[in-house]
């Protein structure tokens, strides 16, 4: 299972992107909303991924962040809904209006998202809402300091990643965080920080 990518962008659109991994280049299928936090060409790239296994093919998703690629899974799992329509979801509403819209039953809203009608838009609601009601129940439950620490933990591991040792990657997370004044910040921001603290050395 190949469950991230990180390496060197090397193309992108607003569907796909190739990333170089020591070498090898990796295709992966995007939602327009990963799309837009990417950086430029030939800078540094983590993607969180999906792979779906086809009787006929091997297809890689990649996502920004965990949020978007628990949301597509979840999409998925819908019946009648494969992963591109998944990912035409995820490109047409941002996370956060999706999950609003799935849990206070909003399927008109839902509607306005290209290929989404009026029962796909119903089955959304019926077999989601639940699940990501619970799941936001959990996120709000955690403690700020736990999210930190998460934030933190998978920051220093996609630094490793990248060849930085880890003495130097754990004090640069630590300089970013300290630079956040204890705000919440997300896995993303959180690498962009430390990367420019490690760069600088």
């Amino acid at each position: 299972m190949i469950a991230s990518l990180t390496g060197t962008l090397r193309f992108k659109s607003p569907t796909e992107v190739l990333i170089d991994v020591n070498g090898v280049g990796y295709s992966a299928l995007i939602p327009l909303s990963t799309f837009e936090k990417l950086g430029p060409l030939n800078s540094s790239v983590v993607l969180l991924t999906h792979l779906h296994v086809r009787e006929d093919a091997l297809q890689l998703f990649g996502f920004a962040t965990e949020d978007e690629r628990n949301l597509f899974r979840l999409l998925i799992s819908v019946s009648g809904i494969g992963p591109k329509i998944a990912q035409g979801i995820l490109s047409g509403i941002s996370a956060s209006d999706l999950r609003r819209h799935i849990v206070t039953g909003n399927s008109a809203a839902l509607t306005a998202i290209p290929n989404v009608g009026k029962k796909t838009a119903e089955r959304l609601v019926v077999e989601l809402r639940d699940k990501i009601a619970k799941s936001e129940f959990r996120e709000s439950a955690l403690p700020p300091g736990d999210k930190r620490e998460g934030a933190r933990t998978e920051a220093l591991l996609a630094l490793t990643s990248l060849g930085y040792n880890r003495q130097s990657a754990d004090k640069a997370i630590r300089a970013a965080l300290e630079e956040s004044d204890g705000a919440g910040v997300s896995v993303e921001e959180l690498i962009k920080k430390a990367l420019r603290h490690v760069s600088a050395k």
